[in-house]
């Protein structure tokens, strides 16, 4: 297939983006996903303005034959609808070729959910790696400094269930610590005060006042959660920080911030949580969305029985 990288941006991307940014007003992350999709349609078709229902289901068996997920082709499936059905409005297009473009089929996967062991694990092993730095003869203060970001975050995902692009926009007065909330703002610009626990009030606290000045630079501005160059932290840093503190612990095969997001939500409602309370924790706009979590929780109902009821 065609790479976009080095091909000219199409000009109807740039006005679609436009349109997504300031009337639909979608995050930046968002709309780089739309634009990203649509640059790989357009070197593909030869120009957007050429999109017909056979171009559409050509690009998209071929992106399958490479391997593609499910939950991936349906986000570029998505992007695909929300452009074609834009453009037919705005007279670039004669007709809605996307509209009669099915969805690939999701199955009934469940989301990886890690068991509290796993969380204990997971949180010791990111304050072992912190603690060794701060025992060494000759600390490196930025590692231990990054080392305290990670171990942070990781518990601000699982402590609050928020997504990975929310937690890379918060900025410092985002934290009310005296309340232990945070104030996020979710998808459509939606903002949610969402409450965390007493350890990442802690790590927050060590991140804030001891930590995060070791790496502020000209460009920090407000962003709680900096890199190594003293910027926001980028969406990409927070996924691998994620993954490999789970892959190293050899025991579960749950990756990315998404699954302390699934985690969160599934422990809540095996607490005791209401399934109104969890949806507006993990800023679900539909409740509908909310209920695949008491599927994961229903599983874990359906092991308990099946092993102590006589009728099982």
């Amino acid at each position: 297939m065609a790479d976009s990288s080095d091909a000219p941006q199409d000009p109807l991307i740039e006005e679609f983006a436009a349109h997504l940014q300031h009337q639909r007003r979608l995050s930046a992350h968002t709309v780089r996903g739309y634009t990203s999709d649509l640059a790989q349609l357009s070197v593909h078709a030869g120009g957007l303005r050429r999109l017909t229902l056979a171009v559409l289901r050509t690009w998209l068996a071929q992106l399958h034959a490479s391997g593609l997920s499910r939950s991936t082709l349906n986000r570029k499936t998505a992007s695909v609808r929300a452009f074609t059905a834009w453009a037919h409005r705005r007279g670039h297009l004669t007709e809605d070729p996307a509209v009669r473009l099915a969805s690939a089929s999701r199955g009934s996967r469940l989301p990886d959910v890690l068991q509290a062991q796993h969380i204990d694990e997971l949180t010791a092993a990111l304050s072992a790696r912190r603690e060794a730095l701060e025992a060494a003869a000759n600390p490196d203060q930025v590692s231990w400094a990054l080392a305290v970001r990670d171990e942070t975050m990781v518990e601000v995902l699982y402590a609050t269930g928020i997504r990975v692009s929310e937690l890379v926009g918060l900025n410092q007065d985002s934290v009310d610590h005296q309340r232990r909330t945070l104030r996020v703002l979710g998808k459509g610009r939606r903002e949610r005060v969402v409450p965390f626990g007493v350890p990442a009030q802690r790590a927050l606290q060590r991140w804030g006042e001891k930590a995060r000045p070791l790496l502020v630079g000209e460009e920090s501005a407000q962003a709680l959660f900096l890199g190594r160059r003293g910027r926001r932290v980028d969406v990409r840093v927070v996924r691998r920080v994620v993954d490999q503190a789970l892959g190293a612990l050899g025991t579960t095969s749950a990756r990315g911030p998404h699954a302390l997001r699934h985690t969160a939500a599934t422990h809540l409602l095996d607490g005791g949580a209401d399934l109104r309370t969890v949806q507006e924790m993990l800023g679900h706009s539909s409740l509908a969305t909310t209920q695949i979590y008491t599927h994961v929780s229903a599983e874990k109902l359906a092991a308990a029985y099946s092993q102590a009821h006589p009728r099982a």
